[in-house]
């Protein structure tokens, strides 16, 4: 009865709660995609910063700010909300894959066995590290991938937009963001003039998922191959269409699971032998106990802190998709300079989507409602659909990062509470994200250049 009563109680509040969240989220989302994006040059390369990230710094300030604090129930709310948006996030993305797939069926095996180089360079080589470095659970969202946006929905529906893993995501989303496109670049032109890798090698390792260090990546390899300029941007797109398609699968059945046991693994055997130490005799002085209880004081004050914070928050699915699409199409018509039928179709078509997978994975209860999202969106956009020509003129109207700013500023609002495993994680994402880009660029590179000599 207990937990019933709780339960009620909760979706009683999330619902009278989401409207003063969606106001400051609408009010956020749309002065930000005002803004626009900035470009930073650094004289090296430049940095772009897209609205979505303002939306995310933003949402944050509001969040942390001490003058009017947002409560942890608002927050709890702006949490609920990343989960649905997440999914309309890639249902978005789905229709981007579908007019793709006849280009995907003719690539070479080349680019499909590239894709076991962005896996096994961020879980086999950044996921060790960071749990050397100690960064919890968050470990397993910050070392799966690369994390960019499809990764979000991935983390938040087998976890939770409230879980630890999501946290990790978060971080090493921020981190790739800020400094990935920069990083790579720089990566990219050493090994690059190294001469070593054919150009278009390079060019399949340029594909980690994530356009904008893609389009960073690739100019550096054509700068050291100026002849082949056509055929490494052709490659590289293709390269990052394919990461981006396989990375769903990919993620939910194989990285996600892979990245869990391993980290399990790790931790286990780091456990076993603390406990196997603790077995012998030791003599300590009673400084080092004193210490030792501070410690654990600390360390259970901060279990505590992160556990009231994870409580997550229930909302009715009909208030969510409603609040997200006023909220998405609001951006999309700033993005598109202007409300249009074409927009508001699009989100018709892709709450339609959702709505289809959510009771698809319902029924079977072991499919993925975001493997629902992407089969079924990819199928309908695709030219062997018949309606697909109607289907992506009217989603296409919907600017795809317009929603990566809206769940962005949801999640900027809902990171108030989190602060303490953030600052826990703190520096550590730095290390772990250069080794992860780094890792799986060369681990790709290096499998691409294999795979040209056998197939070529």
């Amino acid at each position: 009865m207990s937990t019933s009563t709780e339960t009620t109680r909760t979706d009683k509040a999330g619902t009278r709660l989401t409207l003063p969240v969606a106001a400051l989220a609408f009010v956020i989302a749309l002065a930000v995609q005002f803004i626009g994006q900035a470009k930073i040059d650094l004289g090296i390369g430049a940095i772009i910063i897209f609205p979505m990230v303002w939306g995310l710094i933003l949402g944050l300030l509001v969040s942390i700010q001490k003058f009017k604090p947002l409560g942890l129930d608002l927050q709890r709310v702006a949490a609920a909300l990343v989960g649905v948006a997440v999914l309309l996030l890639v249902a978005r993305l789905a229709f981007n894959i579908g007019p793709s797939l006849p280009s995907l069926i003719k690539a070479g095996p080349a680019l499909l066995l590239q894709e076991v180089g962005h896996l096994l360079g961020t879980v086999v080589l950044a996921l060790p590290l960071a749990v050397l470095l100690r960064m919890g659970k968050a470990t397993v969202g910050a070392t799966f991938s690369l994390d960019r946006e499809p990764s979000f929905a991935m983390v938040s529906e087998k976890y939770g937009p409230d879980s630890d893993q999501y946290r990790g995501v978060l971080a090493m989303y921020v981190f790739g963001t800020l400094f990935g496109a920069i990083f790579i670049t720089l990566l990219t032109s050493l090994v690059a003039n190294w001469k070593i890798f054919d150009p278009l090698a390079l060019a399949m390792g340029a594909g980690v998922g994530s356009g904008s260090m893609m389009a960073a990546s690739a100019a550096s390899i054509i700068a050291a191959y100026p002849g082949d300029q056509e055929a490494i941007l052709g490659m590289a797109a293709i390269s990052n269409l394919i990461t981006t398609i396989l990375g769903v699968y990919v993620g939910i059945y194989i990285a996600l699971p892979v990245a869990d046991r391993f980290y399990k693994l790790l931790t286990r055997n780091k456990e076993t032998a603390k406990v196997a130490a603790g077995t012998a005799p030791l003599e300590r002085s009673a400084a080092e106990l004193e210490q030792d209880g501070i410690q654990a004081e600390e360390n259970r004050r901060f279990r505590e802190e992160v556990a009231k914070s994870s409580a997550a928050m229930k909302l009715p699915l009909w208030l969510s998709l409603s609040v997200l699409t006023v909220l998405g199409v609001g951006t999309a018509a700033v993005a598109a300079k202007g409300l249009s039928l074409s927009i508001l179709a699009g989100y018709g078509i892709m709450l339609a989507l959702v709505l289809v997978s959510l009771l698809l994975a319902r029924i079977t209860r072991k499919v993925s409602a975001i493997v629902f999202i992407t089969t079924i969106g990819a199928y309908i956009s695709s030219p062997w659909f018949f309606g697909s020509g109607v289907l992506n003129e009217a989603v296409k109207a919907v600017d795809f990062l317009s929603i990566a700013t809206v769940m962005l500023t949801l999640a900027g609002l809902s990171l108030g509470k989190d602060i303490p495993l953030l600052r826990n994680i703190g520096w550590k994402i730095i290390p772990v994200g250069l080794v992860a880009i780094t890792a799986s660029f060369l681990l790709s590179t290096v499998i691409a250049e294999f795979a040209l000599g056998l197939w070529h």
